[in-house]
This record gives structure tokens, sequence and C-alpha cells, in this order.
């Protein structure tokens, strides 16, 4: 089906192709094309992220009056359409698409004076400090302890998989304020005006993928003031809920699936087949393919109505429901790339991967990034709630609702 958008809407797609060609920076093309998970090459990443905000367009899904676009449901898609073309890295989405979010619903007014200006232009970077050692995703159980002590927090424990923290300037979390009542019960939400605070250490993860992209926290007698707290003392669970809300489905993942796919295609239109002529034209290759494929454009629809406020993303069970579809696409699509790849995409190549680097890849740019994407992807059905959870979630949802 082919649907043809208005003239304005197609003077838009050009104003903002225009822009796509001409306002990235060499470094931050090559990050986009180097990107293997959802989070982009840091230094680049953040680069991107302020030209964007310079040009008014770093967060099209904020309400106009904290810095968003105004968009359309139609601007928005052909945003994100045009991102994807030009292969972008994703802005982080930390700050963007959790905290910053989280702060516009229920934010003080001071909280978001302070904070809200520095994440749209680019200036700060926020990491998550929610899981901890023994939790899982059993987050409620966390230990991570905040005693009250004047107008401070005293704050000692640890977090971890704290994604980028050793580039973060801020962070928000989840602590232990009370031990009396239910797990969910007795946990606080706070925002770190500082990583660097006394008491306060990060250790940098190395990945399967070579990458330090996680973190391990540690605090010992991290005092932090209380200003910082979102929300009242000890209802932090509900705070995370509804930041939880943004996390989970709070943006469209179906432009970067459909790159994915469109990787796949271009290197399997050239990749020979083990039976004659190419993998594009093998008939279980098209099968997979084809699966896929329709499986993103219906989650791509469903993006689409909730973008429009369509009743399916007052659900409760939507976000869950997002999640679990996104994650699962992503693996899928990662498995698809690696099969195109083949023994062409085995090789541990972490110099040619680094931006700027100026190493040669060992075969194409596509084999270079596969294994990468692949092994960050085992994390997608696990982070932000295992789906497991979430099937639990939706369960109960629909079960409520019956």
């Amino acid at each position: 089906m082919n649907v043809e958008f208005s003239p304005e809407l197609e003077a838009f797609r050009a104003e903002v192709a225009e822009f796509f060609a001409t306002a990235p920076t060499p470094a931050i093309r090559e990050a986009g094309r180097k990107t293997t998970s959802v989070f982009a090459p840091f230094d680049q990443c953040m680069e991107w992220h302020q030209i964007l905000a310079k040009k008014g367009w770093s967060a099209p899904h904020w309400p106009v009056e904290y810095g968003g676009t105004g968009w359309s449901v139609e601007q928005r898609f052909i945003f994100a359409e045009e991102y994807r073309k030009a292969d972008l890295p994703p802005l982080l989405p930390q700050s963007l698409g959790m905290v910053g979010p989280l702060l516009i619903d229920i934010g003080t007014e001071e909280q978001k004076a302070k904070y809200l200006p520095p994440i749209l232009a680019g200036h700060d970077f926020w990491a998550q400090g929610y899981s901890e050692p023994g939790s899982g995703s059993d987050l409620a159980s966390l230990q991570c302890r905040a005693e009250a002590d004047g107008d401070d927090y005293i704050i000692n424990g640890s977090k971890i998989w704290t994604t980028y923290a050793h580039h973060a300037n801020r962070m928000f979390m989840l602590v232990r304020t009370d031990n009396s009542g239910k797990k969910q019960q007795g946990i606080t939400f706070l925002l770190l005006d500082r990583v660097d605070y006394p008491g306060m250490e990060i250790r940098p993860i190395v990945g399967l993928d070579g990458m330090p992209e996680q973190c391990e926290v540690f605090f010992d007698n991290c005092r932090v003031p209380q200003s910082g707290r979102v929300g009242a003392e000890n209802d932090g669970w509900s705070v995370a809920k509804h930041l939880l809300k943004h996390e989970r489905g709070g943006s469209a993942a179906s432009p970067t699936l459909v790159r994915y796919l469109e990787k796949a295609k271009e290197a399997a239109a050239v990749t020979p087949s083990p039976f004659g002529g190419m993998l594009a034209d093998d008939p279980v290759f098209q099968s997979e393919f084809g699966e896929l494929h329709a499986d993103v454009a219906s989650l791509s629809h469903m993006e689409k109505l909730a973008i429009s406020g369509h009743e399916i993303a007052t659900d409760p069970a939507f976000p869950s429901l997002n999640k679990t579809i996104n994650s699962e696409l992503v693996q899928r699509a990662s498995v698809l790339m690696s099969k195109v790849s083949g023994v062409g995409g085995l090789a541990r190549q972490l110099e040619a991967l680094r931006v700027g680097s100026n190493v040669e890849p060992q075969g194409s740019e596509f084999d270079l990034i596969t294994m990468p994407l692949y092994l960050n992807s085992r994390a997608t059905s696990i982070y932000a709630g295992s789906n497991e959870v979430q099937r639990d979630l939706i369960s109960r949802s629909l079960a409520a609702g019956a």
C-alpha cells in the first residue's frame, strides 16, 4: 500500500533530509554505522545531541513548553524514517527518554527548571542506578541503603549494569530507606547532582563485545542532598513504575528494526548462497526475512497508534507489550544478520569498531557489526524488566480487565 503525504509534509521531509545530509560530522556518521546496541558511541552521540538541540529537534516527544517540537504524528514518523535512512546514532535514552519525561510528569517546578534545560541541550547525561548484585529482575529486592541525616542521605551499597555511568555527570537511582513493610515499600527515588561524591566509585565492566558499556557503582558512606528526592520518601516504587512506562513504551523502535532488515537484505544481495546464486534469492532466507519484516511492520503500526493518542497507549499492559515485542524482534533481527554474515562476522575487531581508529575491518562493515550486535541484543529480553516478568504483567492486566 502506498501512502501519499501532503505537499506540506513532503516539504518537511525534504527539510529533515537536507539537515541530516549536511549537519552530522564524519565521526557522527561513523558512530551511526558502528552502533551495535541501544547505546551509540558516547562522545559522537552527545555531539550529535547538541547539534540537534541547537536545531530544536533533540526531543520531539517532549511537550512544547519544555522544548518539544509540537510535531504531528506524521512529522514524527517522517523524522524517524529519515533518521533511519541517514543511519545516524540514536540519542541515549536515559536522559531524554526516562528521567526527563519523568520530571516533566511529576517533578517539582524547581527540579524541572534545574534539570530539564541541560538534558534537552545535551549538556547533562544521566546514568540509571537501578539494578543490584543479587536482585536480578526482582528490582523491589534492592538493598542499597540510604539513611537520613539532617538535610542529606548517607548511601551505602552498590549498583550494577549501570550503563555509561563512567560517562555520566548525574544519576537517578533507587535506594532502600525503610525495611519495615513489603519490599516494594520503603524505596525512595533520588536524583544525584554528581557522580563524583566522596565515597562514590564507578568501575566499568567490559562486555562480551569487548566494550565497557556497563558499570558497577559503589557507595561507601556517600552523602547526597535530600533535595534530589522525587516524590515522597518511601514512595519510590510508584515513581519507578511511572518512569518504566517511558522506558518500556516511550519511543518508536521500529525504524531501527527496519534499518537492521535493510542492512541484512543489502548484505544478502551480495552474499553467495551455498546452493547457487545469492543469499537474497534463497527461499529459506526470503521466508525468514518476510516473516520478520511483517512482524516489524505490525510493531510499527502499533507504535503509530500509540503516538497518535490511540486508546491502546492508555492500556496498562501496553508498556510491557511494547517492550516484549520490540526486544524479541531485535534479537530475531540480530540472528538473521548473523546468518547472513556467517563466519565473516566471527572475527573480534575491537579497534576497527572504535570510531576514528581508521582501522579497516576484515570483511565488510556489515560483518564488523553483526556479532557485537548479536551479543548485545541478548540483553534486550532482560533489561527494563525481563520478558517473563512482562508477560506476567500483561496477563494480570488482561485478567483485571476481563
